[in-house]
C-alpha cells in the first residue's frame, strides 16, 4: 500500500480513439503542494478528474490514501476537497447556505459544520459576506468562496483545478496568500494552471504536461536551472545587428539559441550574456533577465501555437 497520498503508476486515460493521458506516472506527497503545469488539452483536467474518480482509469494504477480509484471511490471521495475549474455555486443560495449544504453532502450535521464554516469564510475574507448571495459577489470572492466550500469537511487533500483563472491582478495574489497560508497549516494540494507564475508561487514540486505526457518534473526553481540556466539574454534587433553578439557565445559549451521571429534567446551564455547586455545597455535591444517556468516549458514544447 502507498503511503503518498496520491499515486499514479502508468496511468492511461481514453475516450474512443483519443488518448488523453498517455502513461504518466508520479506521486504527491503529504503537506506539499504538487502541480499539473501545461496548456489547454494538456491532460491536466483529466487527470484531476481520474484522480476525484469522476472519470475512471483507462489503465495503470492510481491510489489515493492507498485506496485504489476503481475500488474505493466512494471512500476516496470523502477524502478529498475539490475546486472545480468552473464555478457551480448555487446562485440561489446566499454564501453560508452555499457552504451548509455541502456540509451535509459529507455527513455533517449543522452543528458539527458551524465552526468549520465560519474558519472557513474567515479565512478567505468572506463572513461579511455569509447571507449575500452569491450573484452579488464578484468573481474573486465565488472563487475564495469555492475553496471555502472544499475545505468545510476537512479533506486530506485539496484539489485545485485552474483556481485564478479569470480574475484580476489583486484578486489572484490574494488566493494565492490564502493557498500558501493553507500549505503552511499541512495541507496537501493539487494544482493544475496554465499560469507560470502561479505554478513559481505556489508549488513545491511539479510536472509539465503536453499532448497527455510528462515532459519533466522537479523543484520550479531547478527546472529553471536545469532547462533555461540562471539567466537568459533576449535580442531583439536584425540578423546583422546581432550576428557579432551570437558569434560570441557560439563556441561556449552549454548553451542554446533559439531564434523566434525577430527575439533571439540565448540560454546558458553566463557571464558573456551579461557583457553583452552591458555594452548594448538598451533593454528594448538586448535584455538579460532571470529564467523562468515559461522559458522551460517553451523550450520544452516549442514556441509555436498549440492545436
Amino acid at each position: 500500500m502507498s503511503t503518498n497520498p496520491v499515486e499514479a503508476i502508468d496511468i492511461v486515460k481514453r475516450y474512443g480513439s483519443f488518448t488523453a493521458v498517455d502513461g504518466i506516472s508520479f506521486a504527491v506527497r503529504d503537506g506539499e503542494c504538487f502541480g499539473f503545469l501545461g496548456p489547454n488539452g494538456a491532460g491536466k483536467s483529466t487527470t484531476l478528474k481520474m484522480i476525484s474518480c469522476t472519470s475512471p482509469v483507462t489503465e495503470g494504477r492510481l491510489t489515493v490514501a492507498g485506496l485504489d480509484v476503481g475500488r474505493d471511490a466512494r471512500a476516496v471521495k470523502s477524502r478529498l476537497g475539490i475546486v472545480p475549474q468552473d464555478d457551480n455555486l448555487d446562485p440561489d443560495l446566499s454564501v453560508r447556505k452555499n457552504l451548509e449544504v455541502y456540509a451535509r453532502y459529507y455527513g455533517l450535521s449543522a452543528k458539527q459544520a458551524g465552526p468549520q464554516i465560519d474558519e472557513a469564510l474567515s479565512l478567505f475574507q468572506l463572513s461579511e459576506r455569509a447571507r449575500d448571495r452569491v450573484d452579488d459577489l464578484s468573481g474573486g470572492m465565488k472563487r475564495r468562496l469555492a475553496i471555502s466550500r472544499a475545505l468545510v469537511h476537512e479533506p486530506q487533500i485539496l484539489m485545485l483545478d485552474e483556481p485564478t483563472t479569470g480574475l484580476d491582478p489583486q484578486a489572484r495574489h490574494l488566493v494565492w496568500q490564502k493557498l500558501r497560508l493553507l500549505k503552511a497549516r499541512g495541507v496537501t494540494m493539487i494544482l493544475t494552471t496554465h499560469y507560470m507564475d502561479e505554478a513559481a508561487h505556489l508549488c513545491d514540486r511539479l510536472v509539465i504536461m503536453h499532448r497527455g505526457t510528462i515532459l519533466t518534473e522537479g523543484r520550479p526553481r531547478d527546472l529553471v536551472e536545469e532547462h533555461s540556466g540562471g539567466s537568459v539574454l533576449e535580442l531583439r534587433m536584425d540578423a546583422i545587428e546581432r550576428e557579432p553578439f551570437l558569434a560570441e557565445v557560439g563556441g561556449i559549451d552549454g548553451v542554446a539559441v533559439e531564434e523566434v521571429e525577430d527575439i533571439v534567446y540565448v540560454f546558458g551564455a553566463g557571464d558573456v550574456s551579461a557583457r553583452i547586455a552591458e555594452r548594448v545597455s538598451d533593454p528594448n535591444r538586448a535584455f538579460l533577465r532571470p529564467g523562468n517556468l515559461e522559458d522551460v516549458f517553451l523550450r520544452l514544447t516549442g514556441r509555436g501555437l498549440l492545436d
